[in-house]
């Protein structure tokens, strides 16, 4: 009988403007694996919290909204897809509104729980389907993925985190745009950091430092990563 290959799992973790995103989509690409988000899945259970208008100040009802939320998240790294209850959210969920919130959302300790076990799962079906995953988001090389075959931290210094932002949301990065893009990259990371560790690399994870790479040159540092380990 031949053995089934076992599936790849990279994990990419970082703080906010870092590039992960946009650097783990491209990797996903590459390689042809499913790609996860699990940053947009914070901001669909903000979404729904607001259309279903759940008190924020509620962290029992948050909860509750996280365990049933009728999410439907995409794994093409080249469309990722974010269905709420049949709406499509993928654009609400970037908006500033929800950026603002979504720290709110994320930072109560039932919601985590509930969302990283949804993770997992999710991890272990894209991987199956796809022989790989791309991970990408808070917690992933610690708590959801701490197992995976590649695990980065993403990082770069905060003007480049916020010069990058700043042109993703406002398409400047004159003094005006990044002042208005702060609050969403530096007050985000300090809440999230009360319950995610995502500045610092934890044992057996690799760190690429983005702030004097382009996009390509961030892709291939963490590609150098990824071929490397599965050479081994």
């Amino acid at each position: 009988m031949t053995s089934q290959p076992t599936p790849f799992v990279i994990g990419i973790d970082g703080p906010s403007g870092s590039g992960k995103s946009s650097v783990s989509r491209a990797v996903a690409t590459q390689l042809g694996a499913g790609y996860l988000d699990t940053g947009a899945m914070y901001r669909a259970l903000t979404w729904w919290c607001c259309h279903t208008e759940i008190d924020l100040g509620n962290a029992a009802a948050i909860t509750r909204a996280a365990v049933e939320l009728p999410l439907d998240i995409g794994d093409d790294p080249s469309a990722p897809t974010v269905v709420v209850d049949g709406t499509d959210v993928a654009e609400a969920i970037r908006t500033s509104e929800v950026s603002s919130l979504v720290s709110t959302v994320a930072t109560v300790p039932e919601v985590r729980v509930e969302m990283q076990r949804r993770q997992r799962e999710l991890i272990e079906q894209i991987a199956a389907r796809h022989g790989s995953c791309v991970a990408e988001g808070r917690d992933v090389t610690t708590v959801i993925a701490p197992d995976a075959q590649v695990r980065i931290l993403l990082t770069a210094s905060e003007e480049a985190r916020l010069r990058r932002r700043s042109l993703e949301v406002h398409g400047a990065t004159d003094e005006a745009a990044i002042d208005a893009t702060r609050d969403q990259v530096v007050r985000r990371d300090r809440d999230d950091s009360t319950v995610s560790q995502f500045t610092e690399a934890a044992d057996g994870v690799s760190v690429v430092d983005t702030s004097d790479l382009d996009f390509e040159g961030s892709v291939a540092a963490v590609m150098a990563l990824v071929d490397a380990a599965r050479r081994r």
